[in-house]
């Protein structure tokens, strides 16, 4: 037979239904006894032309006859038959028919035919939606759900209930959120409630579909839904269509942890931050809880063992479980037999997926394994953390109680993300390397406990910054200069790191070596801003020499520099390009120097110029550099402002201002980003009766005059037991004043924590000592001095200089 031709219409009916098919009655010989209206409308024969003849004659083409005869056999010998022939029309056209024919026993001897037909496209169409339907409702992957117009469930098919594990029977009657938990119940009988409704579609929308009889089992859907009415528009119900995408959620989900890590770990430098991280990544992201144990060198920023042996350090624990044993910060011993023991030492993740609470599996103690079953762990994967080929510590991830067990795509994503993680920690730790090296030189290269003063009562502080910016260069110092005077020096330079920490150190050198030359402070700041910029020229050679160096380093630095006399209670400062000092009195007034700033070291050609003052005795001078003020938020006047109304309450004990300025300028839940460095002195004055001055003339008996004036006043201070050594020690400087210099000649004796002998003369003309030889009849002079002083030195003033000496005062 030929293919029919099909046209499918919008809803097919049943074609053989009564009254829509086309019927006729055969007797035993074929002859027609029965011919109904239909036939005749799509046969185009009349009941009389065809009742009382054979119908293989009237109705079927020669043709056609053997296939016509071959149906008439198998309909005879199974009793009814279903199938499409061609008929020919009464206009003589062939026309496709589907026929269904069965056989009827009339009077319990005599056999009937009873035939029903239609056209074959419509009986086509009629069996494609018979079979799928057929297929929709039991071979179909996706789910399909009926729901009547009181929404509830009137049938499915058998992949919904393979899905779900409840049986098609028993949802019958029930409605759909009757058989999901609380939490999913609600949205899938709004769904169909507003679908119902409205008669607006849903398309594909996804939504978590767990049933009660397996609450822990997650399980995600995509849904589309429309409703069904009748011919006359009235509402039959809802039909669902719901296909079960729980693997494609999970791994949109696992792809969604994965970009979060990324976004989310290595935010910041700092070991423990980092590690936290993945904690908070990981749970709940992938697992209930998750633990992070680094091995204690990563912590510390040490040097990494070639093995893995010995215990870990708990760092991140996610979320916070108080019943967990080991904290962040404890030690947590592993047995060899456990999975993270074996996970280390394999360099592999490690996976059970059902856990059996096992002392050997979880290296735990009674304490461990009860509080596992109390929380239901029953799930874990272990990976280690793993960078550059260095094993630094492990990830433990637990699924507990009604959580699905984990699978190999949950292993896969774990050591996807804490590898990624394992970059960030082992930078981290490196950094913290280079930050404690750098720390431990910069501490190094600061001043240790400063010691009493004559001339001021110092408090300091020195904060170095967080972990992300890095240890800086800021650095202060106390300089115990000749005639009791002090140097107080504050400075800063560019840059973080152990580079700017060497050229700190550098500096500072500088520094002590120029006050140590008791030079005025604008010369002090001229000769470092020279220093500079040797320094910096020769970093630049070195870079252009060396390609391979990869660190681009500015040198760069503003430092200020103050000498206090606590005789003449004169202080001289000089700065470049630092911030200004204040000066509080005893009074109570706070005031911001009014000294040129100049330009700051390194820059060279400009000048620097000294500001000189008088300070009351207690008066409190602060030093800082700008990270004090920039430390809050960045707002420099409010904190300038914040920081005068510290130092108003000068007259409290000077920890206790310093202190107070500390806590008022620095946030309290962070650590500065930049170095600070904070010098506060005191001032002191020395009593007018520990200070003795005396013009001598320049004649043949200044040094016998200034011999008589030393005895005295040591004897009147109770200094007798070192009149000796000071009036030979005076007496061969006055001697040398009268030598080579052309004016008068001043002596002073000033009682501090050392003796200090001064003369002071016109001459610029420096005092050289040596050894002279045995035949000399001159030149032993200033061995002598230094033989029986702790120091001597020269300094020099625009009008002359000082030779002066100093000698420890003997026990009181």
């Amino acid at each position: 037979m030929g293919t029919p031709s099909m046209h499918f219409s919008e809803s097919p009916e049943d074609p053989f239904a009564l009254g829509h098919g086309a019927s006729a009655v055969l007797d035993d010989h074929g002859t027609v006894v029965g011919w109904s209206a239909r036939a005749q409308e799509l046969l185009g024969y009349p009941a009389k032309e065809v009742i009382g003849r054979a119908w293989q004659d009237l109705l079927v083409d020669a043709r056609d006859l053997p296939v016509a005869r071959s149906v008439v056999v198998d309909a005879m010998r199974a009793g009814g038959w279903f199938g499409v022939l061609p008929i020919r029309h009464r206009d003589g056209r062939r026309v496709e028919m589907g026929f269904r024919v069965r056989a009827i026993t009339r009077d319990g001897e005599r056999q009937e035919w009873f035939l029903v037909g239609a056209p074959a496209a419509e009986v086509v169409a009629w069996q494609r939606d018979r079979a799928l339907l057929d297929g929709l409702y039991r071979r179909s992957p996706i789910g399909l759900a009926i729901h009547d117009a009181d929404r509830r469930v009137i049938r499915v098919n058998r992949a919904i209930e393979k899905a779900s594990g409840i049986a098609a029977e028993a949802t019958v009657g029930r409605r759909a959120g009757e058989f999901l938990v609380d939490e999913d119940a609600g949205p899938a009988e709004e769904r169909v409630r507003h679908v119902l409704e409205t008669g607006e579609p849903l398309i594909f929308t996804e939504q978590s579909a767990r049933t009660r009889h397996a609450p822990g089992r997650e399980r995600m859907v995509s849904v589309s839904a429309f409703r069904m009415q009748d011919s006359s528009g009235r509402v039959l119900g809802v039909a669902e269509t719901i296909e079960d995408i729980t693997q494609r959620h999970r791994a949109r989900r696992r792809l969604t942890l994965l970009n979060e890590a990324s976004a989310r770990i290595g935010t910041s430098l700092d070991v423990a931050q980092t590690a936290r991280e993945l904690a908070e990544v990981a749970a709940p992201g992938l697992a209930d809880y998750c633990s992070v144990d680094l091995l204690k060198p990563v912590v510390l920023g040490d040097e990494l063992p070639a093995d893995t042996a010995g215990a870990l350090l708990r760092v991140a624990f996610s979320p916070a479980e108080p019943r967990v044993p080991f904290q962040e910060g404890d030690v947590v011993p592993l047995l060899p037999e456990s999975p993270q023991a074996r996970c280390l030492a394999e360099r592999r993740p490690v996976l059970e997926r059902l856990l059996s609470l096992r002392p050997e599996w979880y290296a735990m103690d009674r304490r461990r394994i009860e509080v596992a079953s109390g929380l239901g762990v029953h799930s874990l994967i272990a990976v280690p953390l793993m960078a550059r080929g260095l094993v630094l510590g492990v990830v433990s991830l637990w699924r507990v109680r009604h959580s699905e067990p984990f699978e190999d795509d949950d292993a896969a994503v774990a050591h996807e993300f804490s590898s990624r993680a394992a970059v960030c920690i082992d930078n981290a730790r490196r950094f913290t390397q280079q930050q404690s090296a750098a720390l431990t030189l910069q501490r190094s290269l600061l001043p240790g406990e400063v010691s009493d003063l004559p001339a001021v009562e110092v408090a300091c502080r020195y904060l170095p910054a967080s972990g992300e910016p890095g240890i800086g260069g800021d650095w202060f110092d106390v300089i115990p200069l000749s005639g009791a005077r002090v140097a107080l020096v504050v400075g800063d330079v560019v840059g973080h790191g152990i580079h700017a920490a060497a050229s700190m150190g550098r500096l500072r050198a500088a520094v002590r070596t120029l006050a140590s030359l008791d030079l005025e402070p604008d010369e002090v700041v001229a000769r470092l801003d020279d220093l500079v910029g040797l320094l910096a020229a020769e970093l630049e050679t070195n870079a252009e020499s060396n390609q391979s160096a990869a660190i681009e380093q500015v040198l760069g630095a503003t430092c200020v520099y103050a000498v206090y006399d606590p005789v003449s209670r004169r202080c001289s400062l000089a700065r470049a390009g630092h911030p200004a000092p204040l000066v509080s009195t005893p009074d109570g007034q706070v005031t911001v120097l009014d000294l040129p700033a100049g330009p700051p070291l390194g820059l060279g050609g400009l000048p620097f110029e000294m500001y000189d003052l008088d300070l009351p005795e207690g008066s409190l001078l602060t030093l800082y550099t700008d990270g004090l003020l920039e430390a809050r938020d960045g707002d420099v006047d409010a904190a300038l402002e914040n920081l005068r109304e510290c130092l108003a309450h000068s007259a409290d004990p000077l920890e206790l201002t310093c202190h107070g300025v500390v806590e008022a300028l620095l946030p309290t839940d962070r650590r500065p980003t930049d170095d600070i460095a904070l010098l506060m002195a005191r001032t002191r004055v020395l009593p007018p009766e520990n200070v003795a001055t005396w013009q001598l003339p320049l004649e043949a008996t200044a040094a016998a005059r200034a011999r008589e004036l030393v005895t005295a006043k040591l004897d009147e201070w109770g200094l007798s037991d070192m009149a000796f050594t000071t009036e030979l020690v005076a007496s061969e400087l006055v001697t040398n004043a009268y030598r080579y210099a052309d004016g008068p000649v001043t002596l002073r004796l000033i009682r501090a924590q050392y003796l200090i002998c001064e003369v002071s003369d016109t001459s610029h003309t420096s005092p050289h000592l040596r050894r002279a030889l045995s035949t000399d009849e001159g030149g032993r002079g200033l061995f002598l001095v230094a033989q029986l002083t702790e120091r001597w030195g020269t300094r020099y003033a625009h009008d002359g200089k000082t030779v002066w000496t100093e000698q420890p005062l003997p026990p009181s």
